[in-house]
């Protein structure tokens, strides 16, 4: 028998200094039984990131044709195609050529950096990709935040991302290593 996705239900009171957005998004995520709660929060912390009006989750983790988040125009273009992890030369290819602008974020410390140095080179090729890398610690202390049900003020300023539930706070920093 398959085992079933885990449905969680997270509003994220967003608050971006940066981009100057403010907006409360109610989010509906499912949590495929091979995805970690560090994943699923990273999801979350990227999509805080990038929020805005179109952004959409996709299936994600279940598909090859699509990436965890996208923004697409309304003749279905895709405008912003997000990826986490550390995709392949077949799946950058893509993304670059489906999508106006890519970005990868990078979220597992010293494996992406290593990932990173194989695929740099690569990377230098597309002139609308971009790669952030994530603070690891910081990915794994918004894992232990996860419940079925969050309520989460994301504060965005000078690129650090502050998330905050009712016990604790986690600040992620970003490197950008390709804009």
């Amino acid at each position: 028998m398959a085992l079933k996705a885990t449905v969680f239900k997270a509003t994220l009171n967003i608050a971006d200094m940066d981009r100057y957005y403010y907006d409360e998004h109610t989010l509906t995520l499912a949590r495929h039984p091979s995805e970690t709660d560090q994943r699923m929060m990273a999801r979350l912390a990227v999509f805080a990131l990038n929020a805005e009006p179109r952004l959409n989750f996709t299936k994600g983790i279940s598909t090859d044709s699509e990436p965890d988040l996208w923004v697409k125009d309304y003749s279905d273009q895709i405008d912003l195609w997000i990826e986490l992890g550390q995709p392949d030369e077949k799946r950058l290819r893509q993304a670059c050529g489906k999508a106006q602008a890519v970005k990868v974020y990078c979220y597992s410390g010293h494996s992406a950096e290593l990932w990173w140095e194989q695929t740099k080179t690569l990377a230098q090729r597309f002139d609308n990709l971009s790669v952030i890398n994530l603070d690891q610690a910081a990915i794994e202390q918004l894992g232990t935040m996860t419940e079925r049900s969050m309520l989460l003020h994301c504060n965005i300023e000078d690129q650090i991302l502050s998330v905050s539930d009712n016990n604790q706070s986690v600040d992620v920093r970003q490197a950008l290593w390709k804009g």
